[in-house]
């Protein structure tokens, strides 16, 4: 059943600030919202880069119910789509989806109820929409805007490459009449240039919001007994929902079965799992709120869980563009939540490794990965704010520092590590560019000789002349030349080689004209953890969310309508919608209708309980 037309209005964004409020529940666009709308309401192509969390699929959303015809919504994984089609029929929009996992029957309902125009959004893959029997079906449709989602997949300069997105530069021949809108959450310069020129958008205007998340609360700290770490960590924020990213499948196998060891719901999720096994693994996961799921990054852009809590990168990722995106899976619903890397030479020789691997790929595009891959390296290892680097690092300028990230909260002490630097190198190449980081550091430290390789090299200049040094500082030293990328680690994975990878670096190091700063390691006992201290300064600033009796009701209440309805429970209301309920205690629907994320077919829907339960818990 359609839902019935806004009234006219002179001002289009009228109509779609009406329909804001009728059907989502909000009294007010955010940020670019209304530019994006107002461009496509007037028909004109856009790309949209907006931060995860910032209303993307408002943009066009909503333009999809106030345009005459069918809106097309590009996206690239079935539970995506799956998740937006449920939330968007709660609300009462007609919509729906045609993927591969639908059964006969459905596919059937969907086909028929497109031939009969009695739809206001389709949501499909780009291989399904660009195979001929996707085309012909929709070339006899009105169609009123092409949404392309994740757009970033068209750019091999970006960090999600998808070759099939480059098909759909063929929609502007295809579907002329029809304005085209790309959004997503994570382009630097160089991928928005790109996703115009792929997508023929070149003349289309482009919105780039701040890259800002205000909820999100950073911290990153090299690897030290990673397992246990993250152990600590989940432990540390048990019965809440969290995601931990690590960079193999058997990672993540030994990280689930730890953590569950420890007392916490958790489930592995890679694609070396039987599809139906990953597919119940995500309904629990989407389905109960406090499982963690330990992931590779298959389990990625389907993720559309806005009570995410924490995310934890067991290993490193590929980019910033891949760290912000992954990170920005906690927090959707703006409640607070953390985001914690942990790190080290490992991760970056790995990605380099699979990078200088990939066959096929331009030698161009390798370098500027390589390039990405450096800067996400340096800049965890930084002094600077976390919310602030990353913002600079998409061209955003004067930007302010977060205060609650970890480099804001305890400043890290740095001392100059030039001299140490230049030291690591000369020994490097006076081993002949043969062992790993720990022989190399021996050999600096003086140790005895372990064969006679060592026994050689110990009549060398180098032998010794890092003894006044601890092994602590030499292991941050070499890590800092490797993520400046003065070194690389060759030869096999397990048995990696120390070498010169940048020879003009070496000559201005030797020569005092490259300087190099590295962090004071941390001492590990006698003060209290990073997260700690967050915590507290969180607690202090009322960054939990309510919980009160009424809002522990309201969820379980909101639980039972979602087994009923076999949904998601944030397909009901939101977290951050409940909270804001418990904390407002409404008295009548109208009070009710007032809470952001309430709209008209949720209060007609739930009014009269939330009501109910309101005052239940006031009496």
């Amino acid at each position: 059943m359609s839902l019935p037309a806004p009234e006219r209005s002179e001002n289009p964004l009228d109509a779609a600030r009406e329909t804001l409020r009728r059907v989502f529940g909000h009294p007010e666009f955010r940020g670019l919202q209304a530019d994006v709308i107002s461009e496509i309401l007037a028909g004109r192509d856009a790309v949209a880069i907006l931060p995860t969390g910032g209303g993307k699929s408002v943009c066009y959303q909503i333009p999809a119910l106030l345009r005459d015809g069918l809106a097309i919504v590009v996206s690239p994984l079935i539970a995506l789509m799956q998740d937006q089609v449920a939330t968007l029929r709660d609300l009462g929009v007609r919509a729906a989806r045609l993927d591969s996992s639908l059964p006969p029957d459905e596919r059937l309902s969907v086909l028929a109820a497109l031939s009969e125009g009695a739809l206001d959004l389709l949501y499909i893959s780009p291989e399904g929409l660009m195979s001929g029997a996707g085309l012909d079906r929709l070339r006899h449709a009105k169609i009123s805007l092409i949404a392309i989602d994740e757009a970033h997949c068209v750019s091999q300069w970006g960090h999600d490459f998808r070759p099939e997105y480059r098909m759909l530069g063929r929609l502007a021949e295809i579907f002329p009449q029809a304005p085209r809108l790309a959004v997503t959450a994570t382009a630097d310069r160089e991928t928005q240039a790109d996703i115009r020129r792929q997508l023929r958008l070149d003349h289309a205007r482009t919105f780039v919001a701040s890259f800002d998340r205000p909820n999100l609360i950073l911290a990153a700290e090299r690897k030290d007994n990673a397992k246990k770490r993250i152990v600590e960590l989940v432990t540390a924020r048990r019965g809440l929902a969290g995601i931990v990213y690590a960079g193999t499948r058997d990672a993540t196998e030994d990280i689930a079965q730890k953590l569950t060891e420890a007392g916490v719901p958790a489930l592995a999720y890679h694609a070396g799992l039987d599809p139906r096994v990953r597919a119940d693994r995500q309904h629990r996961f989407q389905n109960d709120d406090d499982v963690v799921m330990a992931a590779t990054i298959a389990f990625g852009m389907g993720v559309d869980k806005p009570d995410v809590r924490f995310v934890i990168h067991a290993d490193a990722p590929r980019s910033i563009e891949a760290y912000w995106q992954e990170v920005g899976r906690a927090g959707r619903d703006g409640a607070p939540a953390e985001g914690f890397a942990l790190y080290g030479a490992g991760d970056l020789r790995r990605t380099l490794r699979f990078i200088e691997d990939s066959g096929g790929v331009d030698p161009a595009v390798k370098a500027a990965q390589a390039k990405k891959a450096r800067q996400l390296f340096t800049y965890l290892d930084g002094m600077t704010c976390r919310r602030a680097g990353v913002r600079r690092y998409f061209g955003e300028e004067n930007v302010d520092v977060c205060s609650v990230c970890d480099i804001c909260l305890e400043p890290p002490a740095s001392v100059d590590a030039s001299e140490w630097a230049s030291k690591a190198v000369a020994a490097v190449l006076r081993t002949d560019q043969r062992f790993g980081r720990a022989r190399v550091i021996n050999h600096l430290m003086g140790r005895p000789p372990m064969n006679a390789a060592d026994e050689q090299y110990a009549t060398k200049t180098t032998y010794g002349i890092g003894a006044d040094v601890d092994e602590a500082h030499w292991r941050a030293v070499f890590d800092q030349l490797l993520f400046d990328g003065v070194l690389t680690e060759g030869g096999e994975d397990m048995r990696p080689v120390v070498q010169v990878a940048d020879e003009a670096a070496v000559r201005a190091l030797f020569k005092k004209e490259l300087p190099v700063r590295i962090r004071e390691p941390a001492k590990k006992a006698g003060r209290r953890s990073p997260e700690e201290r967050r915590a507290d300064r969180a607690a202090r600033k009322g960054a939990v969310l309510n919980e009160t009796p009424l809002f522990a009701a309201l969820r379980a209440w909101r639980r039972e309508k979602a087994e009923e309805q076999k949904v998601p429970p944030y397909v009901i209301f939101h977290d951050a919608t409940l909270a804001a309920i418990a904390d407002a205690r409404p008295k009548t629907l109208t009070d009710l209708s007032r809470i952001g994320g309430v709209g008209e077919a949720k209060l007609k829907r739930y009014g009269a309980s939330v009501l109910s339960i309101c005052a239940e818990l006031a009496a």
